[in-house]
């Protein structure tokens, strides 16, 4: 089910950076989130395993199915939005998995991802939304009235942003030492630029719900987009200092706003 990925010279010295002692495997299927027994089984390519659990209390009772698993006593890895790419360091070393999608996705956003897995393991942020929020998932659910479907999308999307602070002046030192893998940073954004400046427009004709908006929004913050309001005020450094707790307060406010 799973086997090493040779990576291309420019990548190899990013991982070398960042996440040195890192396994990149591929992963033979495509999942949300990795069932215990396949992630059991990454036990026989590293030195231990260390199954992370999260305090019941830290999610409501009403969230998806996938989160109570998730925070549960089951070794499990990845969350629906995730996407391509995950790492985790429930492993002793880190791993970083290559979802079977990745088939289709060009070599080049690939590359990306992968080197944006090794950056974030370099900076040591939270494995997922859950982990960030420390506890104040359940108050960003009586904040968001989006039902629980929509307040998992939305939590994934701020922990996105939040880390998208974070890594984004990497990304963009990269263009003389990972010229490839700064172009293709660079056309991801160009790519999503139209789509974000028409954000406020979408949402006000119920073209896109106020999740997808905040996914969209909080994913175009690592490439060093404008934002439109609300979502300006998740492009700061104050949300980048005060991360979860500000996370809250602008679903609060932003909410108050649209009623």
């Amino acid at each position: 089910m799973f086997s090493r990925r040779t990576l291309p010279d420019d990548l190899a010295d990013v991982r070398a950076a960042h996440a040195p002692d890192c396994l990149v495997l591929d992963v033979d299927t495509d999942f949300e989130t990795l069932p215990p027994a396949a992630a059991e089984d990454l036990g026989l390519l590293v030195e231990s395993l260390d199954p992370a659990t999260y305090p019941a209390e830290w999610v409501p009772e009403d969230a998806p199915r996938l989160l109570h698993r998730y925070a549960g006593s089951d070794f499990t890895i990845g969350l629906p939005s995730d996407g391509t790419v995950t790492w985790t360091r429930q492993t002793a070393p880190p791993i970083v998995l290559v979802k079977a999608r990745a088939s289709g996705t060009p070599d080049a956003f690939l590359d990306f991802l992968l080197a944006e897995a090794f950056v974030q393991l370099g900076q040591d942020v939270p494995e997922s939304f859950l982990p960030f929020f420390d506890g104040r998932y359940p108050d960003l659910d009586e904040r968001v009235p989006l039902g629980p479907a929509g307040v998992f999308q939305t939590a994934a999307a701020l922990y996105e942003g939040w880390v998208g602070l974070g890594t984004r002046p990497v990304f963009a030192d990269w263009d003389d030492d990972y010229p490839r893998l700064h172009d293709a940073w660079a056309d991801a954004g160009e790519r999503l630029t139209d789509r974000v400046e028409s954000l406020p427009r979408a949402v006000a004709r119920g073209e896109t719900s106020f999740a997808d908006a905040t996914e969209l929004a909080c994913s175009a913050i690592k490439h060093r987009l404008d934002l439109p309001s609300p979502f300006a005020a998740l492009d700061t450094a104050a949300y980048r200092d005060h991360g979860a707790p500000y996370a809250v307060k602008w679903a609060e406010k932003t909410f108050a706003q649209l009623e």
